[in-house]
């Protein structure tokens, strides 16, 4: 196939589409010296000192909120005390709590001083702890109750780590005390002056294939983020007060810290931290009492939100909810319309990856200049939206070329946008490891695009189709079967609350479709139901897709971001079907 121009097949027309016209428009502009610690908190704590940065809440319903002038005071503490303790610029500082003010603090603090945060999921056991923290060679970490047994059992395999700073009930279990070191710091510190393209943040991917791999973000990684994170909260405006976020997603991923910790401090809103698990009861209350106006929340999450309470807007009258923001899994279209038609909210789906994140999404309306509201590119139900601002997104081929529109492909991001300027969010690289970074990109570094592994469909439109992760996608009887569509077409039946979809092997048709169903309460796995399921997913599908086995289960195998790993079901499949002697 010959190569396509950038840009290449049917353009909207700015003159008629708004999303058209804002990509015109829209010029990056990145500063050289840039810090996230100044632009999220020491810009705040000068200008508006007692507005609120952080509220807290636990499960046992304790509550708490610090302005942003007592979290500035505590950052610098924080890092005139990790500097005591030999910590320098460029050096690497593992963060092992969940969402907690001391959270926020650690990596303003790590910002300020030019060192590296390194964010670890307090879920981790030892063994994957101990791997991120040998690979990055970290030496000092800061963590709290929730890992620090994880974190002791590690460090016999990490002779780097030279420090461990214990925090809240973990606090006599470390190497040092999180308020006694910070009682006995100056509350005054000089921000080391760090340029935009300086290392910030290091992310270890869960990866399909082999160890995990850590992602080196830059400081200017936020300004590539903002125009999605805007669009996606429907320009992140509220009247009588302003916006307010909370979202379930772990600070210790892309998804907790880079989709709402950062861009709402910069900002200068309140961020809405919770530390307990995740409820859909709960979740309606903590928003309702903390006047949440903007949510990021995974399709899992909405899904038992939906189940759990059917009529939020009855049972919780004072919810001021504007906008819901769902990435991770496509949503689906039952998911779609209970947020336009119960809750009541716009449904705006995002895309990316740690390593560009905030790329492709939807976007409800956008504030006039003037006063008001206008569309901005509304939703397709289904669809992953279209590219945000500033990005120049294709679906590519195996050798680098465009596909034509309706044809699948490899999403991928252009590291120039539609102007020629460099895009800003884009990652350094993968930490010590030169050769996976170079294969993630087609062509010349400066100049290449940048594969996500993920699979879609771009229309004429170019509104890009999810059809699964590039190794989640399989072939069944010469078909080609993306899993998405069909778990959407099982959630919308009633007894169904989460639903995967993989390849099981088989001799004569390659591999046949398999769905391994969590029931909704109240519903018992049978004969009778997995023949009523198949028969609901064969009269809304392609003959093909529905699936021939259903196993019913009670949980899914969940990363810590909470996507579903079909991997491991998918590999379960295969082991089974090599012990029964059914394949080779």
């Amino acid at each position: 196939m010959p190569r396509r121009s950038p840009g290449a097949g049917p353009q909207a027309d700015p003159s008629t589409d708004r999303h058209a016209r804002i990509h015109a428009e829209f010029r990056w502009q990145v500063p050289a010296r840039f810090n996230l610690a100044e632009v999220c908190c020491g810009r705040w704590a000068r200008d508006t000192p007692e507005a609120i940065a952080v509220h807290h809440e636990r499960d046992s319903g304790e509550r708490s909120a610090y302005t942003f002038a007592r979290l500035q005071a505590d950052v610098n503490r924080l890092a005139n005390l990790l500097q005591r303790l030999g910590v320098q610029r460029g050096d690497r500082v593992a963060i092992v709590m969940p969402q907690r003010y001391e959270t926020v603090v650690s990596h303003m603090a790590i910002y300020q001083l030019g060192a590296v945060a390194m964010p670890l999921s307090m879920l981790f056991g030892p063994e994957a702890l101990a791997y991120r923290l040998q690979d990055s060679e970290a030496g000092v970490a800061i963590a709290d109750e929730s890992a620090m047994a994880s974190l002791q059992a590690a460090r016999a395999e990490c002779p780097a780590l030279r420090h461990v700073l214990a925090v809240g009930a973990a606090e006599g279990q470390g190497d040092g005390d999180w308020r006694a070191g910070l009682a006995g710091s100056d509350n005054r510190f000089t921000p080391v002056d760090t340029a935009a393209d300086d290392a910030a943040i290091l992310i270890y991917t869960s990866g399909t294939t082999g160890p995990p791999k850590g992602a080196l973000l830059p400081h200017r990684a936020l300004i590539g983020n903002l125009p999605g994170f805007v669009c996606s909260h429907n320009g992140f405006t509220a009247p009588d007060g302003g916006p307010v976020l909370w979202s379930p997603a772990d600070w210790a991923w892309t998804g907790g810290l880079i989709d709402v910790l950062l861009p709402t401090l910069y900002f200068g809103r309140p961020l809405v931290g919770y530390t307990g698990r995740f409820d859909p009861v709960t979740a309606f209350g903590l928003m309702q009492r903390h006047g949440v106006t903007h949510t990021f929340l995974f399709p899992t999450a909405l899904k038992a939100m939906m189940k759990a309470v059917p009529d939020p807007r009855a049972r919780f009258p004072k919810l001021r909810l504007q906008s819901v923001m769902a990435a991770g899994e496509p949503v689906g279209d039952a998911v779609f319309a209970w947020c336009r038609d119960v809750l009541g909210v716009p449904m705006n789906e995002m895309f990316g990856q740690t390593e560009m994140n905030y790329i492709v999404g939807n976007c409800a309306s956008l504030p006039l200049p003037g006063g008001g509201t206008a569309p901005g590119w509304p939703a397709r139900p289904g669809s992953m939206g279209r590219a945000y601002p500033g990005h120049r997104i294709a679906v590519i081929d195996d050798e680098g070329n465009e596909c034509p529109r309706g044809t699948p492909g490899d999403v991928a991001l252009h590291r120039r946008d539609v102007h020629g300027d460099p895009d800003p969010i884009f990652f350094l690289g993968y930490w010590n490891n030169p050769r996976a970074t170079a294969a993630k990109f087609t062509g010349d570094p400066a100049d290449s695009w940048c594969r996500t592994g993920d699979t879609a469909v771009m229309d004429e439109a170019g509104y890009l189709w999810y059809q699964g992760r590039s190794d989640d996608v399989f072939k069944a009887a010469g078909y080609r079967i993306g899993p998405s569509e069909i778990e959407n077409c099982l959630v919308k039946h009633p007894a169904v609350l989460n639903a995967a979809v993989v390849p099981k092997p088989d001799a004569e048709r390659g591999a046949v479709v398999k769905a391994y169903v969590v029931l909704a309460p109240g519903f018992a796995g049978d004969d009778g139901l997995a023949a009523e399921l198949q028969a609901h997913v064969r009269g809304r599908l392609a003959p093909y897709e529905y699936p021939k086995e259903i196993e019913f289960a009670d949980s899914l195998p969940m990363t810590v971001t909470g996507k579903v790993q079909r991997r491991v079901l998918r590999l379960q499949e295969e082991e089974r079907a090599r012990a029964a002697g059914s394949v080779a």
